[in-house]
């Protein structure tokens, strides 16, 4: 991440290149303190950006911040400090801090294939929630679209990356040969965790793969893993940049039914008597009860 000494410039340039991070807040104050509440500062696993005060506030907070984000969750915390001398700070006062973690939870998609359809397909994927690696044989082909939220890989046997490919990964195969693409096809075969197998292609390319995948020795439930030809049938046109746009719709139409089917799972964030107290008037009360007792 470039340098900033904004919280705000932070935040957009590490959501925007998928980078987990934690939003520092300062959600109230009493009596004497480094800053105001609403100071923001932004903590990612090396660095931080802005400042919430300095002094061992900020390092205790930093330090907070950096261990939530090694449990790699989605969360919020609240923190009741105390800014007396066993801090190491002499304001007197008390602050509570809000800490909410940032981890770009995107579904990981493996797209094998950099060729016309890939070129125009990328852009309009890099803004979902999708964790993109991208593999091709071919560099020069991959170093055409340079958007920092794509893992790049070059492999002489792209068929190499299934085997170290996330659990639960989708794959889209989508290259200029067809005997690579069937070699990806077993491979992705092989990992039953493996939840959409999309292969670019014609009704006549579908059945020549079904009949030598039952050849290779695939039961039927194997062969209807596999999605070809991909994308989805209410999209017209056959041009690069038309079959991009029946594919892209495919995926976000997957992503939207996984994200309603888990919606009703887990609630998560702030217990709710926590989000009642610090929206209620008690909440200073609290936090002045904290600061006689640190001055006691």
């Amino acid at each position: 991440m470039r340098h900033h000494h904004r919280w705000y410039d932070a935040l957009h340039e590490g959501q925007h290149n998928r980078e987990p991070l934690v939003l520092v807040t300062v959600l109230s104050t009493a009596g004497s303190t480094p800053r105001d509440a609403a100071a923001k500062m932004v903590v990612t696993a090396a660095e931080h950006f802005d400042t919430i005060g300095g002094g061992h506030l900020e390092f205790k907070a930093i330090e907070r911040a950096r261990e939530l984000l090694k449990a790699g969750k989605n969360t919020t915390e609240v923190e009741s400090i105390s800014l007396g001398a066993s801090l190491g700070q002499c304001c007197g006062g008390a602050t509570q801090l809000l800490y909410e973690v940032l981890v770009p939870v995107g579904q990981p998609l493996l797209v094998f294939g950099a060729g016309h359809v890939a070129q125009h397909l990328i852009p309009i994927l890099a803004p979902l929630d999708l964790n993109l690696h991208w593999v091709d044989p071919r560099p020069d082909w991959l170093a055409q679209n340079t958007d920092a939220r794509i893992q790049r890989e070059a492999l002489e046997h792209p068929a190499d990356a299934m085997a170290d490919a996330p659990k639960h990964a989708w794959v889209l195969i989508i290259t200029h040969n067809h005997q690579l693409d069937f070699e990806l096809v077993q491979a992705a075969l092989k990992r039953p965790d493996i939840g959409y197998i999309g292969l670019i292609g014609s009704d006549t390319k579908a059945r020549r793969f079904q009949q030598r995948l039952a050849h290779r020795g695939w039961s039927d439930s194997d062969i209807k893993r596999v999605i070809c030809p991909v994308g989805l049938s209410a999209v017209p046109g056959k041009q690069p940049a038309e079959v991009a746009v029946s594919i892209a719709a495919q995926l976000l139409n997957r992503l939207h039914a996984e994200r309603t089917a888990d919606s009703g799972k887990k609630t998560t964030g702030l217990n709710w008597k926590t989000g009642q107290a610090l929206g209620s008037p008690n909440a200073d009360a609290a936090i002045e009860a904290a600061q006689k007792e640190q001055n006691a």
